[in-house]
């Protein structure tokens, strides 16, 4: 059975998130990456796109964040590097809608922070009311977060990353494909943060010759 790392909220009296690797037992033997059939298209004709998906409440992803953004300052100048919030049910939600309002308010900034505020600080960032009032105590004006957080563009995001989501056959996070044909986390790399960027960058060369 191949390993997994689920990421989930999990209902307690309140929202909660809990984020399992597989055992290293469990991964061994697992082939690194899978090829996904069909391939994706790209968003970047003549890219690679090399795409994260995360989610917030992953403390996975907040331990890889400033490695994954380390290694993209070095990809190859034919390498795209996109973040893909994921939602494996609907509490996730809000959390996705936060991290495409940053972008479009020009604050990926606060990218990092989030993590830090549920992970280390521990705050509870799974409404909107609480994501709006933690975004307003980092000085971004809370009426035009909102406005943002509930526009068209934001929610045509989010579905839009469901669908990925579900093309690319991610079931856990953080997961990588690279250049739409190819699927590595790491899991898959034996447990491994490090080891699944070594696999990424394994997997450009073999995205690049596809596309010649």
């Amino acid at each position: 059975m191949q390993s997994k790392t689920f990421t989930r909220f999990v209902a307690a009296a309140a929202l909660a998130a809990m984020s399992f690797f597989a055992p290293a037992s469990q991964a061994q033997g697992t082939q690194a990456y899978k090829v996904l059939t069909p391939a994706l298209p790209s968003d970047t004709p003549g890219k690679i796109e090399v795409v994260e998906y995360f989610a917030y409440t992953c403390p996975h992803c907040a331990a890889m964040e400033p490695m994954v953004e380390e290694w993209a300052k070095k990809a190859p100048q034919d390498v795209v590097v996109k973040q893909v919030p994921i939602a494996f049910n609907a509490g996730m939600k809000p959390l996705q809608q936060l991290y495409y309002t940053l972008q479009a308010m020009d604050r990926a900034d606060l990218h990092p922070k989030v993590f830090n505020a549920i992970h280390v600080e521990k705050k509870r960032l799974f409404t909107k009311s609480a994501i709006a009032e933690w975004v307003a105590s980092q000085g971004v004006d809370r009426a035009k977060f909102e406005s943002v957080f509930d526009s068209f563009s934001v929610t045509s995001q989010v579905q839009r990353a469901d669908q990925l989501s579900q093309a690319s056959q991610i079931d856990g996070t953080p997961s990588f494909t690279v250049g739409g044909k190819f699927l590595t986390s790491p899991v898959m790399a034996g447990n491994s943060y490090d080891g699944a960027l070594k696999e990424v960058d394994k997997l450009i060369p073999l995205a690049r010759a596809g596309n010649r």
